[in-house]
């Protein structure tokens, strides 16, 4: 017993000791709490996937009344900015010089052929950005549905009208994934990034040494390390949830204990990784460099928070298993926009879990209480 209250009485004055030298230290400050917010910002008002407003040239060629309410139908949707030319050429050159996204070219011989059944558009886009490319084309056949429903049955629209709805994202908002992702990478940055420094500016300083005379066990020098930046992500996550809430309205279908858990699961994970590294390497520059290299950047690029991974080469798609960000990410966002569904929520909770876990445990077999 006697023990035991020994430990918890060492633990809880290392602990205070790296709180207050974390409170003292700006560059943490700045990292675990002005950092979130100035991504929360940029990333929320700043990036967008979203493809809005797009600045179509329209050449009439036609000059009738049916290409003339084809255009009004183009000038309706809120996704196109219409701009009138009256040459191949002269659309030709707007498109070159980036002043439009795409050319929408009604033939001269659009009504006859609309009243025969075959009437044809055609549009072409600036395949410089192939993403938007793909959009706009999507997008583009709204307007030219809408307009051959509303004037009768061709081969333009077909026999069937097709009704579409987006399930989980009803307003085709890309802030809708983004904040999950974004609550992933704060958490990352945090957990991984400061703790990777900890104990390495402990070597740099000289101060384990001085540690080292002391009844201090390996396990409670981990734990004093792990608690305040432990409750520094946290307030990381925080800010995040009451952003996605308030600024973006993004919606949580889910259930918000879990969403807890999930998170502070992962900060587990952040905070292993980082303290490995921190205990591997006595150099601050090269622990924070490795941080970068082996958290934040997977987590940006191969986690599924910009990019389906569906979509990555076979390989790149198999380094994926092995990053947390990616269940991570999974996670958030199935909580986020699908709610508690138990075959995706349960199945990357668990990989977290078993991250955690192994990664504190080689944390703990890599600290030893020598200055070799």
């Amino acid at each position: 017993m006697n023990d035991w209250l020994a430990k918890l009485r060492r633990t809880r004055a290392l602990t205070v000791k790296e709180t207050r030298q974390v409170l003292r230290d700006p560059s943490s400050i700045a990292i675990g709490i002005v950092f979130p917010l100035m991504m929360i910002l940029l990333f929320g008002y700043g990036l967008s996937l979203d493809v809005n407003r797009v600045n179509v040239a329209v050449l009439d060629e036609d000059d009738s009344s049916d290409s003339t309410a084809l255009i009004g139908a183009f000038r309706l949707s809120r996704y196109f900015v219409v701009r009138v030319v009256h040459s191949m050429t002269e659309a030709n050159a707007i498109l070159q010089d980036r002043t439009a996204d795409g050319v929408l070219r009604i033939p001269s011989d659009f009504s006859r052929r609309w009243h025969l059944g075959e009437a044809e558009v055609q549009i072409l886009v600036d395949g410089t950005d192939p993403n938007q490319a793909r959009i706009m084309q999507g997008y583009a056949q709204g307007p030219v549905a809408q307009w051959s429903a509303a004037h009768g049955e061709s081969s333009v629209s077909g026999p069937v009208i097709v009704v579409d709805r987006m399930w989980f994202n009803e307003s085709n908002d890309s802030h809708y994934f983004l904040v999950p992702g974004l609550i992933v990478l704060v958490m990352t940055i945090i957990g991984a990034f400061l703790t990777a420094m900890v104990v390495a500016r402990e070597w740099e300083r000289g101060t384990l040494e001085a540690l080292f005379v002391t009844p201090m066990r390996a396990g409670e020098f981990l734990l004093s390390k792990l608690l305040p930046y432990f409750g520094l992500g946290l307030i990381g996550f925080v800010l995040c949830l009451l952003a996605g809430k308030f600024l973006f309205h993004v919606p949580l279908r889910g259930s918000l204990s879990l969403l807890c858990l999930a998170s502070m699961i992962y900060l587990l994970v952040a905070l292993g990784i980082g303290l490995l590294i921190s205990t591997l390497v006595k150099s601050q520059f090269l622990a924070s460099q490795l941080a970068m290299t082996l958290t934040f950047l997977p987590a940006m690029m191969l986690s599924g928070f910009l990019y389906d991974l569906r979509s990555m080469p076979a390989f790149i798609r198999g380094i994926t298993y092995v990053l947390p960000a990616r269940y991570a990410v999974a996670l958030l966002q199935t909580l986020y926009l699908a709610g508690d569904v138990p075959s995706v929520v349960w199945l990357n909770l668990g990989v977290l879990a078993a991250m955690a876990a192994v990664l504190l445990v080689l944390t703990r077999l890599a600290t030893r209480k020598q200055l070799s």
